[in-house]
């Protein structure tokens, strides 16, 4: 099986310059969605329909993994649904008796994977299938026009529907299954004689019913699937409903939502056992949670592991890093790309890491900046410590042996070594390296400056 996504549409109605395909849902492209839905269903290649947009379109899809390479073809002129499929004819590989072409839509992101194959297995060899929806709010939707057997005979737009018509109730989900050694000939067939002036591809529902094939149909069990997204309302309905079903997922699996409603997913999230999540909480990219994983309110994760046992307290920020367990971070914690936490480490109150390693044990509780660093166990960095990693031009780093001590309102400026057991006195500023066990003092001596006074404030102005 084949499947071939039509994604040529302009979106004049989504009032942006991006391609109304490339609009996210859960983070992701519209498109990607599609995409990965059609391979979970079993298509082995994949055709995309672009317009103008297709380059753009193009190198953005690449960013995102896919299973299978994507076959990009050009629709120059965008002349209906038909027309866009025939532009994908010659490149479809199956073409023998039994094999069918899976249509798609672009803008159609909530399709699910195990209704494109209820679909499939519901569609004979040489039939057409086709999945509908039962519906009250029709409007702007084919209708399915059946006979007195009950047997699919075509599919009417609404702006071609007589108003008898306009009352039918099934209509057309757009998404079809279609045999592939007959498909050319159909889309031969069709002709533009409607108000639209366009190639419609549902006509080949009744090019097929005069030629008595069978056509199967599926009824979509959640409309939701079949939502096209025309507009940045319809937009935000898909998002909405997107992570409804990442709420359903968690919660099935023993996640504690304090309110799903205020908690977005746009990634894979993967929890252990017992994990709790407040409001307001955002999660990006691949995040995973270990077991007894506490995530206080107004935290954003992205693309991150938390260890058993951890703590993430309010307002912290986690990026492309990874936690070990029973460590605490936060409250307002910013945790940078490529910041390794070992076990029971504590970062808190305003502490900001980049790129740093901190040992089992080790403790940052509040008001540091911790950046090109490698830090062993037990350390204590003091509040108001800096390391200055960059000297205007590159970066360096510090490292730091085990049980080492920080003390309050310290510059360490890299590169620079400091051995185990070393002990840095408050206030200082320390650029070169300090052997085990020594106390280092980098500040000048105190004077105190006798009958000494106070400026006082000038009135005259």
């Amino acid at each position: 099986m084949e499947a071939v996504i039509l994604a040529a549409g302009r979106g004049t109605r989504m009032h942006s310059q991006l391609p109304k395909v490339l609009h996210t849902v859960g983070n992701k492209p519209m498109l990607i969605h599609v995409i990965n839905s059609a391979e979970s269903a079993g298509a082995k290649k994949i055709h995309v329909v672009v317009g103008n947009d297709g380059e753009r379109i193009k190198e953005q899809v690449r960013r995102f993994p896919i299973q299978n390479e994507v076959s990009w073809i050009l629709q120059r002129e965008q002349l209906g649904t038909a027309h866009a499929v025939q532009q994908a004819v010659p490149h479809f590989e199956s073409k023998a008796e039994g094999d069918h072409i899976l249509v798609l839509y672009g803008d159609v992101p909530l399709i699910k994977p195990d209704t494109l194959v209820k679909l499939l297995s519901n569609t004979k060899t040489g039939s057409i299938g086709i999945l509908t929806l039962l519906t009250e709010n029709n409007r702007g939707l084919g209708r399915i026009l059946r006979d007195k057997s009950n047997e699919i005979i075509g599919i009417v737009e609404e702006k071609d529907a007589s108003e008898l018509q306009k009352e039918i109730k099934e209509v057309n989900s757009g998404i079809m299954a279609l045999p592939a050694d007959r498909l050319g000939s159909w889309l031969g067939k069709i002709e533009n004689n409607n108000q639209q002036s366009e190639y419609y591809l549902t006509d080949i529902i009744e090019l097929a019913a005069s030629e008595k094939v069978a056509i199967n149909s599926v009824v979509i069990p959640n409309e939701i699937e079949a939502q096209g997204v025309n507009d940045k309302s319809q937009l935000a309905l898909v998002e909405r409903h997107f992570q409804m079903t990442k709420y359903a997922e968690l919660l099935e699996k023993g996640v504690i939502l304090r309110d799903p409603s205020r908690v977005d997913i746009r990634g894979e999230l993967t929890c252990g056992q017992d994990v709790e999540i407040d409001f307001n909480t955002l999660f990006e990219g691949d995040v995973t949670l270990g077991n007894n994983v506490k995530i206080g309110p107004n935290v954003i994760i992205k693309d991150s592991s938390i260890g058993n046992d951890s703590q993430i307290l309010p307002g912290t920020i986690i990026e492309s890093s990874t936690i070990g367990e029973e460590t605490i971070l936060g409250p307002n914690a910013r945790i940078r790309p490529g910041t390794i936490l070992g076990n029971k480490v504590k970062v808190g109150n305003f502490v900001e890491t980049k790129k740093a390693i901190l040992g089992e044990g080790t403790k940052a509780n509040h008001l540091a900046y911790i950046g090109d660093a490698e830090i062993g166990k037990n350390c204590n960095i003091g509040a108001g410590t800096i390391f200055c990693n960059y000297d205007g031009a590159n970066k360096h780093k510090t490292l730091l042996g085990d049980n080492v001590f920080i003390g309050s309102n310290s510059v360490l400026v890299a590169p620079v070594k400091l051995e185990d057991d070393s002990f840095v006195a408050a206030g200082s500023a320390v650029n070169t390296n300090i052997p085990k066990g020594n106390l280092a003092v980098g500040r000048t001596k105190q004077r105190n400056i006798s009958g000494w006074k106070r400026p006082s404030k000038n009135t005259e102005n």
